[in-house]
């Protein structure tokens, strides 16, 4: 268990340290609806996501709110992996009864 915090801590650093460093510019599919000017037909969404352009709303420091936005992500992805990780880890209970104890 300690290895996979060491991990985690690994992972919360890059996410805090490293995003406000990302690219600005327009992922792939941005930049075809934009150089083809269709960026702007595009219907709203009705959920725009939890953290739109990877930012937490409300914090006024760009920086902050990606790094916060990172560590955010990471967090909820290493919980979702962990559980899904244990969830396939543990042996059904039909395949627990099949099996016979032989001395």
């Amino acid at each position: 268990m300690g290895r996979w915090i060491g991990l985690l801590v690994i992972a919360l650093a890059i996410a805090a340290f490293l995003s406000p460093w990302a690219s600005s510019s327009p992922d792939g599919l941005e930049r075809v609806a934009e150089d083809y000017g269709f960026s702007e037909k595009a219907d709203k969404s009705v959920l725009e996501g939890i953290f739109p352009d990877y930012l937490i709303p409300g914090l006024d420091n760009e920086g902050l709110a990606t790094a916060a936005a990172g560590i955010v992500g990471t967090t909820i992805t290493f919980g979702l992996l962990t559980l899904l990780g244990k969830k396939m880890a543990r042996p059904s209970a039909d395949s627990r009864q099949g099996e016979e104890v032989s001395d």
